[in-house]
């Protein structure tokens, strides 16, 4: 099933779904698709949705993020093989980690600031897997798919030069302001057979820059999870972005970064159904704004 909220910025109704595009309002179960509805709500909603229990409800406008009270976003850098390869770093010994406050989360329509003098703006589109119940010293990567919630897609925009040429962690360039879009939908763990048989595509200007396969993780979805434990404790609603492919404008020969009337594709393939979101860039400089568009669109391809 998939799990979205829609409507307008705080005023977005919890919804679940299936895959032919019907939709549920989960009002009467949950106020929000929050850690509480993850751990308490989300096991027999399907069930209630399902038996007629809910009333069905058009979704024909904003989707926000699909998840609420975010705890924190766990970033995993360097991940893919061609994506470490094609900006020159080392495949790294164990997984690098970067964090992201839940403050840059925006929804997959939303806009996107491009920060002040910003001049090397990056798309990464990545996948997501949003934590159902909580990771503490989990014993092995077997133990991992008992904690996952779902999946979903997500953007770790990134601002380069911030990043790495000022010194410091990578956080500065990570945590712009509305750099996370997410969403639009959380696909549920039972939907998935196999997180590293997914696909992950992104176009910029109609052109294809990253065509990707999570079958390339150097550190797969389970490793990472148990990896984490080890370190951290995660708990119901933290987000786990789990790095990009090769593809973005800091690994091409003429480094084409996002500006303003450049626009944005991002297809996620063979897992998340059709749903076309775009997100609006606004470069701020001298105090006046520029725009550009960005859309994307998810896809099933059986």
């Amino acid at each position: 099933m998939r799990l979205a909220r829609h409507g307008r910025p705080g005023q977005e109704t919890p919804v679940i779904g299936d895959d032919s595009g019907t939709w549920w309002d989960l009002s009467p179960l949950t106020a929000d698709i929050d850690p509480a509805f993850l751990v308490h709500g989300l096991p027999g909603a399907a069930t209630t949705a399902a038996a007629g229990g809910l009333p069905r409800i058009e979704v024909d406008d904003r989707f926000g993020p699909p998840l609420a009270g975010i705890g924190k976003i766990v970033c995993i850098g360097l991940n893919y093989r061609d994506h470490a390869a094609e900006t020159g770093a080392k495949i790294p010994g164990e997984p690098i980690i970067f964090l992201k406050t839940p403050d840059t989360v925006v929804g997959p329509n939303d806009t996107v600031l491009i920060p002040r003098k910003s001049t090397k703006t990056d798309w990464e589109v990545e996948l997501a897997v949003i934590i159902g119940a909580e990771a503490r010293y989990l014993d092995s990567p077997d133990d991992a798919p008992g904690v996952i919630a779902g999946y979903a897609v997500s953007n770790d925009v990134s601002e380069r030069e911030f990043q790495i040429e000022r010194g410091g962690q990578w956080d500065k360039g990570k945590n712009c302001e509305t750099f996370n879009p997410f969403g639009p939908w959380i696909l549920t763990a039972d939907e998935i057979a196999d997180p590293q048989q997914l696909g992950l595509r992104l176009w910029v200007n109609g052109e294809q820059r990253q065509n990707g396969t999570t079958a390339d993780m150097i550190f797969g979805v389970n490793h990472l999870i148990w990896y984490l434990s080890q370190f951290m404790v995660l708990r119901p609603g933290d987000v786990i972005n789990t790095g990009t492919p090769a593809g973005v404008a800091m690994g091409m020969k003429d480094q084409p970064y996002l500006r303003a009337a450049m626009s944005s594709s991002s297809r996620s393939t063979d897992w998340a159904s059709s749903g076309r979101p775009s997100n609006r860039h606004s470069g701020r400089s001298n105090g006046k704004c520029k725009r550009a568009k960005a859309e994307g669109e998810r896809s099933r391809n059986g």
